[in-house]
């Protein structure tokens, strides 16, 4: 390890790396293992909606810019107490869009002390490949990632040779769940599986555009919010349990079965069951829809889902700078 990089006051070299999507506010604050790895020292979720409604204005609102700025002041705090010596502080597609996204700069610079970098689709993409790529099943020799998020979804094909793992293919789909709940809430499995089939057809789209997928020598990975709750029903969680959801394998189909099951709920339905709550119960059907679309498109029997992503990326950066 490179003797110039700064270590914290107690020896570690505590690493921050907070992801603003359009849904959630992330921060994960880490120490890196000195072999590549890195080890979770604090960790900070705060759903914020910053994207709410301005797909329809393209304009962050008011209200959306205060609520984050208070989630950011909460994170700012963890990233000083831990005396980080680096820091990458990202936002996504709802910034991306925002006409007045620099305002939001500015004012989290001013009011928190961040440093906030509007990153491009394909940086995000990038970064969601990088902190996934370890999930890829040994036997296998690619994947195709998708990263369901509130505004955007990504779809990344990944190849495997040896222990080199390369990029093949990307791209952004600008729909995820908080701008699809938005246009139209789903009222019933009618509405569910009228828009399953509609983003199916988008997906069929990119999937013309990439090399052929092979579901006998590739799988699927998912991560987001709406894979991770899946997989939570699927273990029978009662409640969320990371250390259970992330890395484990399902059967394709056995998810998918799930998410139709879930489309059958109204929106109490939804929020009584623990891994949703009351905070995301009006975003599950969007997801679900957008999940088993991709299901529809690139058929495999068994998917991996990944608790993890762009903050992993980040730092796997770090790590790869610093060693």
């Amino acid at each position: 390890m490179d003797a110039a990089v700064p270590q914290g006051r107690d020896g570690r070299m505590p690493l921050a790396v907070l992801d603003l999507g359009t849904n959630n506010c992330r921060l994960l604050i880490a120490a890196l293992d000195g072999q590549g790895g890195f080890r979770v020292l604090d960790s900070f979720s705060r759903i914020v909606r910053l994207g709410e409604g301005v797909e329809a204005s393209g304009l962050l609102s008011e209200a959306a810019i205060v609520r984050t700025i208070a989630a950011l002041k909460i994170c700012a705090d963890r990233i000083h107490r831990a005396d980080a010596v680096q820091v990458r502080c990202i936002a996504t597609h709802a910034a991306r869009l925002a006409s007045n996204a620099d305002e939001l700069v500015t004012r989290v610079r001013a009011e928190t002390g961040l440093e906030l970098e509007v990153i491009t689709a394909e940086q995000e993409a990038d970064l969601v490949a990088l902190g996934c790529a370890p999930l890829i099943g040994r036997r296998y020799r690619g994947v195709l990632v998708f990263d369901i998020g509130g505004g955007s979804t990504e779809i990344i094909r990944l190849a495997k040779d040896g222990g080199v793992v390369s990029k093949r293919f990307a791209a952004s789909l600008p729909v995820g769940v908080v701008t699809l709940s938005e246009r139209a809430p789903l009222r019933g499995k009618a509405d569910y599986l009228r828009l399953r089939g509609e983003l199916a057809a988008r997906f069929a789209v990119l999937m013309e555009e990439m090399p052929g997928f092979d579901p006998d020598a590739e799988h699927l990975l998912g991560t987001s919010g709406t894979v991770t709750t899946l997989a939570a029903i699927a273990l029978n969680l009662p409640r969320y349990i990371r250390s259970r959801v992330d890395a484990s394998w399902h059967q394709t189909a056995s998810l998918v079965a799930v998410a139709d099951r879930l489309a059958e709920l109204d929106q109490a339905g939804l929020a009584a069951i623990g891994s949703i709550g009351t905070d995301r119960a009006d975003l599950m059907l969007p997801g679900c829809a957008l999940f088993s679309a991709i299901c529809d498109v690139w058929p495999s029997v068994q998917l991996r889902v990944a608790d993890r992503g762009l903050r992993e990326g980040m730092l796997r950066q770090f790590s790869q700078a610093l060693l």
